[in-house]
């Protein structure tokens, strides 16, 4: 596992979670030092993020939406993959209930993000758990999990991460939108790529060895079958499920 360095520079020691010896309610702390932490190591995700931000804004554009209405949409929805799904079904009337379901479908992966960080959430109060949760996006969940898998106890981490995501999120979407007329298709820039980078990043400080070939390689099979049978997004919640029952056979 990469260790992860603390806001003092000191590499916090490995914590096992497939051991007996779970995070206590010592061992989590939420102050202002945790929310520092994350928001200085989410900037360089969030600078990524704004690139996926900025194809955003210019889809909002293209459908119809001024520069207030997406910024108040990302500033409240902060979900880049359902905004964008949103606004390739936009019309005028709004078809709600296809909206409601498509962004449904696409979110239904944040039911098992919020699950892997239980073990350490479950010891804070419910306005920092929940008022956490609520700028929990793809990027801050890798940065975090793998921040408190390194046994920091930093519970604030996702909160100020999610902050250093939401700034870059409604700042690229403004800009954005203002460049929608300017630049049609994002993917001739190369700015539908960014965010597909920043994955990757994530994904090798995920990485843990042997251990990740296995649930890794279930779930990669698993989302490319679910794509070619299902239209849609199922792909991306069927993959994490198949990971998660893997690895609950592989250490019950």
């Amino acid at each position: 596992m990469t260790d992860h360095a603390t806001a003092d520079g000191e590499s916090p020691p490995d914590v096992d979670l497939d051991s007996d010896e779970r995070p206590t309610a010592d061992d989590v702390t939420f102050d202002l030092a945790g929310v520092r932490a994350g928001f200085v190591l989410g900037v360089p995700v969030a600078l990524g993020v704004g690139g996926y931000g900025i194809a955003f804004g210019i889809l909002a554009d293209q459908a119809g939406l001024s520069v207030a209405e997406a910024a108040f949409m990302s500033a409240t929805v902060v979900a880049g993959a359902a905004q964008i799904v949103a606004v390739q079904l936009w019309a005028d009337p709004i078809p709600a209930l296809a909206v409601v379901a498509a962004t449904t479908m696409v979110n239904l992966r944040y039911s098992l993000m919020g699950a892997a960080l239980q073990p350490w959430f479950r010891h804070l109060s419910k306005p920092q758990a929940y008022g956490s949760l609520l700028l929990m996006a793809d990027e801050n969940w890798a940065l975090t999990l793998r921040d408190l898998k390194a046994g920091s106890g930093r519970g604030a981490f996702l909160l100020g991460s999610g902050l250093a995501v939401w700034l870059a999120w409604v700042a690229s979407t403004v800009l954005g939108t203002l460049a929608g007329d300017v630049i049609r298709d994002p993917s001739a820039y190369g700015i539908d790529f960014i965010l597909v980078a920043v994955f990757v990043a994530l994904a090798v400080g995920l990485w843990e060895g042997r251990d990740s070939v296995l649930p890794w390689g279930v779930a990669l099979v698993a989302a490319l079958a679910t794509d070619q049978l299902l239209a849609g997004q199922w792909y991306i919640l069927v993959g994490g499920l198949a990971a998660g029952v893997v690895e609950v056979w592989r250490y019950e």
